[in-house]
């Protein structure tokens, strides 16, 4: 009965997990909508896209590791995963200029297809699944890792401005649910790789709420020191997305597109 009852809790949290990641993958679609009306991607990078197709591909390659059943509710999320994240790379580099998608096309390759295959490559000589899954699992968990360490960065703006203008909350909430719906869901289906690496991503989100809370109030003006050509790349980048959703969708859902969050390993 405790095993049916642990069965049936993991699908429930594996169900929820999909409908918030599948959410959360959708978040850029006001960004995308900026770069199709005005023709131009801007100052918006693919980085983002590039490392989010990453994590898709690679947690697609550790559910189909893992089989029917085990892998389902793994592979579902994370196929929906490419075919999106492809499709904002494809638009994107319809639109970006001649340099920028030169970059890109280069990243897409050495990243996308380079490591992915290297990682595809070196596995594939591992004898047994089970250890392949491992093996796999591992390489998941430690990338998962280095992924939900991004947010550091915003955090650090947000605190040195005292402006939570480009920490949008609901994508905050939204990633930091998805966290816990993956943690219980590797939990009870005993997976560490999936349950692990979203304890993290579940402190980082708690600690994004907190500090908007904490500065929700406070004057949305970015100090002198970090006026937006001035700060790195994927956090100037953010506050373009941030900025611009902030229109589109009368500071409703942002698009996170340039949040560091972006790049978040959905499970």
């Amino acid at each position: 009965m405790a095993v049916m009852n642990a069965s049936r809790l993991a699908f429930v949290f594996g169900i929820l997990g999909n409908i918030v990641s599948f959410l959360v993958y959708l978040a850029p679609l006001p960004t995308f909508y900026r770069i199709f009306r005005k023709k131009s991607t801007e100052g918006f990078q693919a980085i983002p896209y590039s490392v989010a197709l990453f994590s898709a591909m690679l947690t697609l390659y550790y559910g189909i590791l893992k089989g029917l059943p085990n892998g389902v509710m793994i592979i579902t999320i994370n196929s929906i995963g490419c075919a999106i994240e492809s499709i904002y790379l494809i638009v994107f580099l319809i639109y970006a200029p001649g340099k920028v998608r030169i970059y890109t096309i280069k990243l897409l390759v050495l990243f996308n297809m380079g490591a992915y295959g290297l990682i595809l490559l070196s596995t594939s000589f591992v004898g047994k699944i089970s250890q392949r899954v491992t093996v796999v699992g591992w390489i998941c968990a430690v990338f998962s890792v280095c992924v939900f360490a991004a947010p550091l960065s915003i955090i650090r703006l947000v605190i040195k401005t005292r402006s939570v203008e480009y920490m949008p909350f609901a994508l905050s909430f939204c990633l930091t649910l998805c966290a816990v719906m993956w943690f219980f869901y590797g939990l009870l289906v005993n997976d560490f790789f999936i349950a692990s690496p979203n304890i993290l991503g579940f402190l980082f989100g708690i600690a994004q709420m907190i500090l908007y809370l904490v500065f929700k109030n406070s004057k949305k003006e970015v100090l002198p020191e970090f006026k937006l050509q001035e700060m790195p790349p994927n956090v100037a980048a953010q506050a373009n997305a941030v900025q611009e959703a902030t229109v589109i969708n009368g500071n409703n859902i942002p698009s996170s597109e340039r949040n560091n969050n972006d790049v978040t390993m959905i499970v």
